[in-house]
């Protein structure tokens, strides 16, 4: 069992995300337990006394106004947090919303949790200067560069900034990776005479009108990165995607892939015997279906792709004192393990087992990895994005 020692760069949130939508089934929003503040009232709840005239919307650690405690007391003065796509039965982010509500009495509204990474940057745009613009995002690391590179967020180093690695962050603290996972094959372990072990064995005619992604590639990015794992198992590299594009043209003539979504509710119904999706998601159906369907997840042996996403405050957050404590909460011993008990694996694993501070029955759950990934370049990934634009219409 490892952590991933070097990450991804991917093109976005993964499921059913448009244009890298999260899952569409099962998704609520987590309501808000009080009206949102204004703009105005949210910025001045934001300055603190004892620590001079601190503006937490310019602050780019929780030093620089006084600390944790200054920090709480001007959370709970704005009393209120807007997040983003974030769907409660993704990586866990429904106990570490309610988490936060209870622990510091924060209201948190969740808009469109069945969103994409690209819904969040036009939010931010969208709605700036509201109270219902959001307060943090958390985006594929593509769509990290991209706002960070159009001036969307504010620099905010939390408290374990040293602790992340320097090639999963950005240097000034624009954004950074927070948790993350392996593409993963998840299968009805009641449903075939010999279980997958890889993309190879997949095409075994067994397998017929049985295997899904977690979307259409072209939209979701667990999706795509389905796509680009199999495309190294036929022989393709990071420079070229085209024999992932085959490798499923190939299932579909035969008729192995089915355009179906995999999720759990198609899971839980029969439609879908084998799910190509992130480990982290895979093993969350396993929980979730269990007693229904014996779900078994498995890393496949002949392609190791892993991605992480990235966490960033917004330039304009409404509530900007709420935003970084929830940055504070995503970085803290609690908030990693938190991800970690969603079968995701958190930026930070590395140091908490080395420091003994990891939920080791949430570590233990993990799908084993063995050997070493290999991750794409930006520039590769852009290039594979526009491979597969061009060529998934051929799969039909």
């Amino acid at each position: 069992m490892t952590d991933i020692a070097t990450r991804a760069q991917t093109p976005g949130r993964g499921r059913s995300r448009a244009p890298w939508r999260r899952p569409a089934t099962l998704l609520t929003s987590i309501g808000a337990a009080a009206a949102l503040v204004g703009v105005g009232g949210a910025a001045a709840a934001a300055r603190v006394t004892g620590h001079g005239s601190c503006n937490w919307a310019k602050a780019t650690s929780v030093s620089a106004c006084g600390g944790m405690s200054a920090l709480i007391r001007a959370a709970k003065a704005e009393g209120s947090l807007n997040v983003i796509t974030l769907p409660p039965t993704w990586a866990n982010y429904g106990t570490l919303m309610h988490d936060f509500q209870q622990r510091y009495h924060i209201a948190i509204t969740d808009e469109i949790p069945d969103g994409s990474s690209q819904d969040e940057l036009n939010a931010i745009v969208d709605d700036k200067g509201t109270s219902k613009a959001p307060d943090v995002v958390d985006v594929g690391p593509s769509f990290a560069l991209e706002g960070a590179a159009k001036g969307l967020f504010a620099p905010y180093k939390v408290a374990e900034w040293s602790q992340i690695p320097t090639a999963e962050k950005a240097t000034n603290g624009d954004w950074y990776f927070d948790y993350g996972g392996y593409i993963s094959i998840g299968y009805d372990a009641k449903a075939f005479t010999n279980p997958p072990t890889s993309f190879k064995s997949l095409t075994n005619p067994e397998f017929k009108g049985a295997i899904a992604l977690d979307g259409n590639p072209t939209q979701a990015g667990a999706a795509f990165a389905g796509v680009f794992a199999a495309a190294l198992a036929k022989g393709g590299s990071f420079n070229n995607i085209k024999p992932g594009v085959a490798y499923f043209r190939t299932l579909k003539r035969d008729g192995n892939f089915i355009t179906a979504q995999s999720d759990a509710a198609t899971i839980g119904t029969g439609q879908v015997k084998v799910g190509i999706d992130w480990d982290y998601l895979n093993a969350a159906y396993a929980q979730q279906l269990k007693g229904r369907v014996d779900w078994k997840v498995i890393i496949p042996t002949d392609a190791h792709y892993a991605a992480y996403y990235c966490q960033a405050v917004t330039s304009d957050a409404p509530h900007p004192a709420a935003a970084r404590l929830w940055e504070e909460f995503l970085y803290s011993r609690t908030g990693q393990n938190g991800f970690l008990e969603g079968f995701a694996r958190p930026v930070l694993l590395s140091t908490m087992v080395n420091t003994h501070v990891v939920n080791q029955a949430a570590y233990r759950k993990l799908p084993p990895v063995s050997g070493t990934p290999s991750f794409p370049t930006p520039a590769q990934l852009k290039r594979a994005q526009n491979a597969l634009i061009q060529g998934w219409s051929s799969v039909g």
